[in-house]
């Protein structure tokens, strides 16, 4: 994932290096971008809002901040998975399973879809409701040993993962746009406004 580490880590000698495509003849075939940068691209594409960590203090941190930019410190959040509960257990969270009564909606996902920037989510996440019925505001926690080429090999993960009980409701959340922001290429779509939390973890 040294893309990320360009991208968030600074400028180095090695990283101002010409780009690949210079030089090369239009004909030849385009030279397609690793995992990573792919999904960044099409993610931002998308609306989304993305906090590279290195760490799981740059995780909280970066957390921290979003309650804080939100004022969702003392709001109540849609929050359906125990292992989150436990790993941000110092931030106080006060979880509801009600989602009429949540301001945000704080989760993980199965896996992060490159060709799109989408996120693919199942029943692990958010049991058997639909996208519509969830909070407009979402929190992803992931990382980027979850990064997937398609939707295709996604699929192919979560059935690997999880062979005594495949989950159900297996969907893809890809418009990350407030209401202002939506044009006629989202409408009809859930659009939420989604923040991405992606650990370093390769």
């Amino acid at each position: 994932m040294s893309l990320f580490r360009k991208l968030f880590g600074g400028k180095t000698p090695d990283s101002e290096e010409k780009a690949p495509n210079e030089g090369r003849s239009k004909y030849m075939p385009e030279i397609k971008l690793p995992v990573d940068e792919r999904f960044t691209i099409n993610f931002k594409a998308n609306g989304g809002k993305f906090l590279y960590c290195e760490n799981i203090e740059e995780v909280y941190n970066s957390f921290e901040n979003i309650l804080e930019e939100n004022d969702w410190v003392d709001k109540k959040v849609f929050l359906l998975d125990n292992r989150l509960k436990d790993l941000f257990k110092g931030f106080d969270l006060t979880p509801t399973k009600k989602t009429s009564e949540s301001t945000y909606f704080f989760t993980t996902c199965e896996h992060l879809i490159s060709d799109d920037g989408s996120l693919l989510i199942s029943s692990k996440q958010i049991a058997e409701k639909k996208l519509k019925e969830l909070p407009a505001n979402f929190v992803v926690y992931a990382t980027t040993s979850q990064l997937v080429e398609n939707i295709g090999e996604g699929l192919k993960g979560i059935k690997n993962n999880n062979k005594s009980k495949i989950p159900t409701n297996i969907t893809t959340i890809k418009h990350f746009k407030t209401t202002g922001d939506k044009d006629f290429l989202t409408y009809g779509s859930s659009s939420k406004n989604l923040y991405l939390l992606l650990l370093e973890d390769l």
